[in-house]
């Protein structure tokens, strides 16, 4: 199992870089753009498949999560602080080291915090929430834990939507890079940006990002946490039973999703230099669970597949106006003829298969 594990990532590293390569030869290095992308809605859509598919909770509520991550990151990045230099607060971050004075377009003054900083702050804080929402709502099950966790992501939406401070439907723009690491013994710094010759830096970057975002969920799944999440799919009542502390595995689970979907937050929103209101709407959590359901509930490299797939051909316009009813249309279709995920068809039909060629023998 371990060795058809580390083959299978190495398949995967190995594809990404000649996807690259053949981009570079092929002269449509433009595509990396949106496969950029494509990883860091795919680090949300693998972390809520470990939710749906092995502790058996349904969130329509990620985008939220998604929304806290981004927004927190570039509001803290961009907005001025020296009006407040004189308060407590901010000469207590700047004691700490986490503030960074620049300049923004028109040669004024900035006094921000750096985006490490306000990476963590925003990890932090949606963890938290997720902690604090998860008690009450995951004690809920089948559609009315469906119906809490939309509420909250509209509540989230409304916020973004009509705070002044989170830009209101304009969203928040110009968001600084964020520098992962230094330039070191002559090498480029690491730095998560929208710069046109920092295109194969930061595909690499996302990639590097989903595919250690998907190695640590696959121990976890391999793990003694992964038979009980298991077990809790099967039967919640069945786990307990056999000692399985339901509750608190359920809301580990939830707060390890909410993170991964928060740090993709971060990481799409200094990549893009901003974001909107959009990202948090609940068609954005709708699509999310979509993916799951499309890849498989309970096979994390069929939702990696097909949520970077599929969003990257509507990044790329593919589907021009009817992306969304080519959408609803796919997800119809898998879950009449491949309800385990659209790569299941594949499995499925090997298996009929080599039963045919057993029983002729």
């Amino acid at each position: 199992m371990r060795y058809t594990k580390s083959r299978a990532i190495l398949c995967l590293v190995a594809l990404v870089i000649v996807t690259q390569l053949l981009t570079r030869i092929t002269g449509t290095s433009y595509y990396l753009t949106q496969l950029t992308m494509s990883a860091y809605y795919a680090l949300v859509v693998i972390g809520l498949t470990v939710l749906m598919g092995y502790a058996g909770q349904i969130s329509i509520g990620h985008a939220g999560f998604f929304a806290i991550g981004g927004y927190l990151s570039a509001a803290l990045t961009t907005h001025n602080l020296i009006p407040l230099a004189g308060s407590p607060l901010v000469q207590f971050l700047g004691r700490l080291g986490v503030l960074v004075r620049g300049q923004d377009i028109y040669g004024e003054q900035l006094l921000t915090v750096t985006p490490w900083a306000a990476c963590l702050a925003a990890i932090l804080v949606a963890a938290l929430i997720a902690f604090l929402l998860g008690i009450p709502v995951l004690k809920l099950k089948g559609h009315y834990l469906a119906m809490a966790t939309l509420g909250f992501g509209t509540i989230i939406y409304r916020i973004a939507l009509a705070s002044d401070y989170f830009g209101e439907a304009d969203g928040i723009s110009e968001v600084p890079g964020f520098t992962l690491l230094p330039g070191v013994a002559g090498l480029p710094p690491l730095v998560v940006n929208g710069d046109f010759d920092s295109r194969v830096q930061n595909y690499y970057i996302a990639w590097g990002v989903l595919i250690i975002g998907m190695v640590l969920l696959l121990n976890l799944i391999d793990s003694r946490v992964g038979r009980a999440l298991r077990s809790i799919h099967g039967s919640e009542e069945a786990a307990e039973a056999a000692g399985v502390d339901t509750a608190r595995c359920k809301l580990q689970v939830f707060v390890l999703s909410a993170v991964y979907a928060a740090l993709a937050g971060v990481l799409l929103t200094h990549y893009n230099g901003g974001l909107g209101p959009s990202e948090a709407s609940v068609m954005k959590s709708v699509r999310y669970v979509a993916l799951v359901a499309v890849g498989g509930m309970a096979n994390l490299w069929g939702a990696l597949v097909m949520g970077a797939g599929l969003t990257f051909l509507s990044l790329r316009g593919v589907f021009g106006s009817f992306d969304d009813a080519v959408f609803g249309a796919i997800l119809i279709l898998v879950m009449l003829f491949a309800p385990d995920g659209i790569l299941s068809l594949r499995l499925n039909g090997l298996r009929t298969c080599l039963k045919r060629e057993s029983t002729d023998r």
